[in-house]
């Protein structure tokens, strides 16, 4: 074998045990690359880099080292039996499936080709040329043996005139010998110093056994019993693990029969827990066992059928929940079970377990109408079910009390359909807050481990010495009462939390672990049967507290849902119902009824889910709309008819029409109640008593009046019809005025009536009619003000332009009768003649056609608005006396024309005065006479 370049030191002599080394003259050093391999190897010197090169006889006496080489590697690829050297001596024992196939290159190393050195050899070209200026300039020093360089160029021109084939071997022998002869002393000094060298190896091994023999009697005096101990207590330890293992295992080899057996109850959660502690199980204490290979996936299939099982069996539930007698008070069908499907759905991750419970909602109120309309048919006697085959026009024959029976029945089970889902999804809700109450608690209850763990971490001691025995520490060793109580807070961390470290199977604590995890299997497989939130809380559900959020808000909205169902049924229910016209024909007490069973409705079910669904009650302002246009169309036709047949003149006023304006005095805006028999023996009165004025009225006023009242209690019975009521309402009031103007005031009285001509009578009457129209307008206002909402008040404004119109009219009305007076006055005064006898017959005309004016309106108009009418014809008849007076030149001069003149006045004045209610009136004669100038 080749060593260094300098020769190898040897002992000096057979006394000493001290290494020497050859002294080498410096000049006669020779550059590695230039000289040949020693022959004789270098011995260990004094050293201690060397020495801890070279293996060692004591501690690698057991391993294979340099000293056990036989064979040197020219000598093992140069075998002489074989006929060529074997390409495949490295890899032919390296298996039977090895193939040798050729290396690819690597596609992250780019090829190189000589274009990549271009550069450098641009930037090395100028040193080199200048290296090799220097070279020139100073040559090298020679700083070797010129003999010994004569010798090695020789040996070079040698070694350049080796033939190819013939002089190979001999060339090859010459230099041999030349470098054996070269070392020729170091080789004597050896054979001289192999006695030496032999003798200190035989001391050497002695000492060596001497030393052996010692550490032997030390290991079994001192060591063997200790670490036979240890070995029993690691044996101990062993089987105990084994043990457990065992029992694990068995318990494990149960797991799937005991799950059918949970099945077969369905005890869905308990199986799940059952299934969910094996996986952990497998995964974290046996994995690797052979024979549980399959386990795993058996289970994962098991768990994936238990899943379509809970499916289907909250199907089964929520049918059977839902479609079960509405007359039972039970509103919760076997909460356990319920709570039970849940916490498995939960677990599970099957979070559109409520679409199922909403379909069924669906059908159930579908089944809910249909059953009702079915129950209500079969007893009418009336409806033949074998002619009639549709169970909806079944139904359109009933009549509107038998049909309002059924919508009441309708609507009780629609109330007591949702109270029931209310109550099942209160449990459902209930389940998933206490989820998400366990999951704060779980975190909470993990921060405060985590915080003990790592307070336990630092007050344990770090320093502990181990043994190497075996593949064991000696830590192992230990006894199990100084590690249980980590071992127990390891395992309560396991099952507090699914993401904690699994227990280590080199560690003591090991048999706790997988006694814990069978005995919560054993706990769950016993008390897998629901009972209450509180017990099946204790289970793992993997949910985040963003998934158990919006589930819960999920379940509010299906209440929601669940009452918009309901709603919308039975908007079907009324539409198929009005087809025919059925609802429109309803008169005020019917639709004021259903209006009132629908509203009742609305407000039951807005208590019961809390919110209040849009559309029954659109449904019902659409109804209400129909019924308002064709209840203001009735009594608007109504009116007409009633004023085209309207003869005014004065009616008497029947007992029950005193009665209703003295309930409206009191306060009460409502159509009285029939009194049976006190109101029919009482006497029609000739005008109506209001609040102490007397109003003498005709029939439609009376009837107006009535109907005025309807339309006010339509608004209390009917609230969300309001403004279209206050709007039909002005439009009535409207409609009578202007009707009752081209009436009277306009004369079509003539034509509609056949009336010969509009009296004095007539248009008084008329303006005692308007007068008690515009005493009750505020009073209706008030009404309807009291039932409006702020932002509606605007809508009030209509009846102050009523007002102004009815006053306006009543001012037409005084100026229609002061314009007869005042033609008259025209008519017969300017045909006035000063002359006898006295009084003239002029005057005897105007007084009595006064007298007939006054006879006519005094007992229709009261005494003041009399008195003020009077006072204006009196001022239309000075106006035509003084301008005739004027016209005849009759002075106040005191003459006879004047006295003739003051004698008629005087007439005038006094059949005036006479008239009743008109004594203290100030007639001022004095102005018909020309101012004296």
């Amino acid at each position: 074998m080749a060593s260094s370049h300098s020769s190898s030191p040897v002992p000096q002599g057979s006394s000493s045990d001290v290494f020497f080394k050859k002294e080498v003259d410096p000049t006669k050093h020779i550059r590695p690359v230039q000289s040949l391999p020693d022959v004789c190897p270098k011995e260990p010197t004094g050293d201690s880099s060397s020495l801890c090169v070279a293996p060692s006889l004591v501690t690698d006496q057991h391993r294979w080292t340099i000293y056990h080489s036989k064979v040197n590697l020219p000598a093992a690829l140069n075998d002489p039996r074989l006929a060529k050297r074997e390409s495949d001596f490295f890899t032919k024992t390296w298996g039977l499936d090895f193939v040798d196939t050729e290396v690819i290159p690597s596609f992250y190393l780019p090829q190189i080709s000589k274009e990549h050195f271009t550069v450098y050899q641009q930037e090395i070209s100028q040193r080199e040329k200048i290296h090799e200026r220097c070279k020139n300039i100073c040559p090298p020093k020679d700083t070797f043996d010129r003999t010994l360089l004569h010798t090695h160029d020789k040996s070079r021109t040698d070694l350049e005139q080796v033939p190819k084939l013939s002089h190979y071997l001999d060339i090859v022998e010459v230099n041999i010998a030349h470098q054996i002869s070269l070392r020729s002393e170091a080789f004597f000094h050896a054979m001289t110093s192999q006695h030496e060298l032999q003798d200190y190896l035989k001391k050497t091994s002695q000492a060596v056994k001497m030393l052996r023999d010692k550490i032997a009697q030390i290991d079994k005096v001192m060591c063997e019993g200790s670490l036979h101990i240890l070995r029993l207590a690691l044996t101990r330890n062993n089987c105990v693990k084994v043990y457990n293992k065992l029992k694990l295992m068995a318990t494990v080899h149960q797991t799937q029969p005991t799950v059918q057996v949970l099945l077969s109850t369905s005890e869905f959660v308990g199986a799940l827990d059952l299934i969910a502690t094996t996986q952990e199980v497998l995964q974290q204490e046996l994995q690797g066992i052979h024979s549980f290979r399959h386990l795993g996936s058996q289970l994962c299939e098991l768990e994936k059928l238990i899943d379509k099982m809970m499916i289907a069996e909250f199907s089964t539930y929520s049918h059977s929940d839902l479609n079960r007698p509405l007359e039972d008070d039970c509103h919760i069908l076997e909460e356990e079970r319920l709570i039970s499907l849940v916490f498995g759905l939960l677990k599970q991750r099957k979070l559109n377990f409520l679409e199922i419970y909403s379909e069924e909602m669906i059908i159930t109120a579908k089944n809910i109408i249909k059953q009702c309309v079915i129950n209500k048919v079969s007893q009418i006697e009336d409806i033949d079910t074998d002619v009639v085959l549709k169970l909806a026009d079944q139904m359109r024959m009933l009549n509107f009390p038998q049909w309002f029976d059924l919508l009441t029945d309708i609507f009780s089970k629609f109330t007591i359909f949702l109270q029931r889902v209310k109550a099942t999804l209160n449990i459902i809700h209930s389940v998933v807050l206490s989820v998400l109450d366990k999951n704060q608690r779980t975190r909470e209850l993990e921060e405060i481990s985590q915080q003990k763990n790592a307070a336990k971490d630092n007050s344990l001691d770090t320093e502990v010495a181990y043994l190497i025995h075996e593949g064991m520490f000696i830590s192992d060793a230990f006894s199990e009462s100084e590690l249980t109580p980590i071992a127990i807070d390891t395992t309560s961390q396991r099952n507090a939390s699914p993401n904690s470290e699994p227990c280590s199977s080199d560690s003591v604590s090991e048999p706790e672990c997988t006694t814990d995890s069978s005995s919560s299997k054993e706990q769950i497989s016993s008390s897998v049967t629901p009972g209450t939130v509180d017990i099946m809380v204790n289970e793992d559900v993997k949910l985040s507290d963003l998934e158990l959020g919006k589930l819960a808000n999920n379940i509010q909205e299906l209440l929601y849902s669940a009452s918009d169902i309901c709603h919308d049924r039975a908007v079907k229910f009324l539409m198929s119902r009005a087809k025919d016209g059925f609802l429109e024909k309803l008169n005020s007490t019917e639709f004021i009824s259903l209006s009132r069973l629908m509203e009742t409705f609305i407000l039951e079910t807005e208590q019961i889910c809390g919110r209040k669904s849009m559309s029954l009650l659109g449904a019902l302002q659409s109804q209400a709309n129909k019924f308002v246009n064709r209840f203001h169309e009735e009594r608007k036709t109504k009116l007409s008819l009633l004023l085209d047949n309207e003869r005014w003149k004065q009616a008497d006023v029947p007992a029950e029409f005193q009665d209703l304006v003295d309930s409206i005095s009191h306060g009460k805006i409502a159509l009285p109640e029939k009194k049976s028999g006190a109101t029919e023996e009482r006497k029609p009165a000739e005008v109506l008593t209001v609040e102490g004025q007397q109003y003498a009225v005709v029939g439609t006023v009376l009837l107006l009046i009535r109907i005025i009242l309807e339309y006010c209690q339509c608004v209390d019975n009917i609230p969300s019809v309001t403004t279209d009521m206050l709007t039909r309402l002005s439009d009535l009031l409207k409609y009578f005025n202007s009707r009752s103007c081209q009436l009277v005031l306009g004369a079509g009285a003539l034509q509609v009536v056949g009336l010969k001509t509009i009296t004095t009578k007539n248009l008084a009457l008329s303006s005692r009619c308007l007068q008690l129209i515009v005493h009750y307008i505020p009073v209706i206002r008030a009404h309807f003000e009291a039932r409006l909402q702020p932002k509606q008040y605007s809508m009030l404004r209509h009846f102050d332009h009523i007002t102004k119109d009815y006053h306006d009219h009543i001012a037409e009305i005084s100026a229609k009768l002061v314009a007869i007076m005042d033609s008259l006055f025209d008519k017969l005064l300017s045909k006035y003649e000063v002359k006898a006898p006295v009084p003239s017959a002029c005057f005897r005309n105007i007084c009595k056609q006064m007298a007939k004016m006054h006879e006519a309106i005094f007992d229709l108009l009261p005494e003041e608005q009399t008195q003020m009418l009077f006072l204006r014809i009196n001022a239309s008849y000075k106006l035509h006396l003084k301008k005739q007076l004027s016209h005849l030149n009759v002075i106040n001069d005191g003459g006879p024309q004047n006295g003739l003149v003051t004698a008629d006045v005087a007439f005038y004045t006094g059949n005036l005065q006479a008239l009743k209610g008109l004594q203290d009136l100030d007639l001022n004669m004095a102005e018909i006479w020309e101012q004296k100038r």
